[in-house]
């Protein structure tokens, strides 16, 4: 009987074969680069291929010294490293340790020729780049029926806004006759009357892509009266369609985000700017409010009827002023007078006579103030308060006042 080996052992065995051969251990290879990808890890993954065949290959990050530009689809290069087989998948490649330009490839210098001419032509001109609309509604996707595109495009403009219209012109996007029907999608779209076009496909070697690089397609798009937005590959990926195209998407779930407004983030900045318009609005109202509030006391005080009554109000003040004035006044002098009364009342003669005062005159009428004018036997009138009393100078007596 026959012995049976593991999956692991006889993957081991061809590894070791590999690893034996002198001539696979360093060996140079020269090939036009295609599927390049850059991973996250910082390797990078490619195929070298020519017109018939194709050997998977890649650079690992440490080795990334002997790389001194970055590697693209299309080019013709000289990878050198060793070829030994990856045991967990069964596969051999080539780990590049250093890669240096062997001239571009075919395909890419059909490239490089066609933009050149094409840039030549004005067709990249951005005076002929159409405005997006900012707020698509019916939106028209030239992409392969089935495949990721279409169903992260529709997602991603759903989820931005769900009452976006979509209408898909199914297209071939690589191989014979996709060139023609990318065209002939962008024309029926045109003409439907969409808001805007993506046209684009996902990622893949610049042999999946070639259709977009295709002068008919570029074509399409410059003639095209819709805005059109290319989305064709990954984010590393160039094609003529994208340099033509009014606006260039990384990827086809971008083109999306690009294309659709943000419903939601529409309205909530609708209602900020309604809550701001408000908040102004009566920022001003009440501001005018308080100006014609102004307005009116200052008219009313500058008002004729307001005027008058302001005067005699005035008036008025001055009038009773006036009064309290002469009030004062006639009250100051009537209580002056009635000082000067008292003090000329205490002076009166009737008022001495009427505390027991007289008024002595002799027959001459002459008052009698001393008794040296008096002889005994003069003949004297005595004035009292109520008469005059006739009276004779009996005795004369003399008196000291000062004891």
């Amino acid at each position: 009987m026959a012995k049976i080996y593991s999956v692991e052992q006889v993957n081991s065995y061809i590894k070791n074969m590999f690893n034996t051969d002198f001539v696979l251990a360093r060996i140079s290879v020269e090939g036009e680069v295609s599927n390049c990808k850059y991973h996250s890890s910082g390797h990078i993954y490619f195929t070298i291929k020519d017109s018939k065949n194709a050997l998977a290959a890649v650079m690992f990050a440490a080795n990334r010294g002997g790389l001194a530009f970055r590697l693209e689809n299309g080019m013709k290069i000289v990878a050198t490293g060793n070829i030994t087989v990856y045991e967990r998948d069964g596969k051999y490649q080539l780990y590049a340790k250093k890669i240096e330009h062997a001239g571009s490839g075919e395909l890419y210098e059909r490239f490089l020729a066609l933009k050149e001419e094409l840039e030549g032509m004005g067709m990249f001109d951005g005076s002929f780049k159409q405005p997006i609309p900012a707020y698509v509604r019916k939106l028209g996707v030239v992409t392969a029926q089935t495949g990721a595109a279409i169903q992260d495009i529709i997602n991603i403009s759903k989820r931005r806004n769900p009452y976006i219209q979509i209408v898909l012109c199914p297209a071939l996007v690589q191989g014979d006759g996709a060139a023609a029907s990318i065209c002939e999608g962008i024309a029926r779209l045109d003409s439907y009357g969409v808001d805007a076009i993506i046209v684009g496909r996902g990622g893949g070697s610049i042999e999946d892509l070639w259709a977009f690089n295709e002068e008919c397609v570029a074509r399409a798009i410059f003639e095209c009266r819709t805005p059109v937005i290319s989305a064709v590959g990954h984010e590393t990926d160039f094609t003529i369609a994208d340099f033509v195209a009014d606006m260039r998407a990384p990827t086809p779930s971008a083109a999306a985000e690009l294309a659709v407004c943000d419903l939601g983030g529409t309205m909530r900045r609708i209602a900020e700017y309604a809550r701001r318009l408000h908040g102004l609005f009566k920022s001003r109202s009440d501001s005018y409010r308080s100006r014609l509030e102004l307005y009116a006391v200052r008219l009313g005080h500058l008002s004729p009827a307001n005027i008058v009554d302001s005067r005699r109000r005035e008036l008025e003040d001055l009038r009773l002023a006036l009064e309290r004035a002469m009030e004062d006044a006639l009250s100051k002098a009537r209580n002056g007078l009635s000082v000067r009364c008292a003090r000329l009342e205490a002076l009166s003669p009737l008022a001495r006579l009427s505390m027991g005062y007289s008024y002595v005159e002799d027959k001459d009428k002459k008052a009698v103030t001393s008794i040296d004018g008096v002889k005994t036997g003069d003949i004297l009138k005595i004035n009292v308060s109520d008469g005059i009393i006739g009276a004779k100078a009996v005795d004369i007596l003399p008196v000291d006042r000062s004891e």
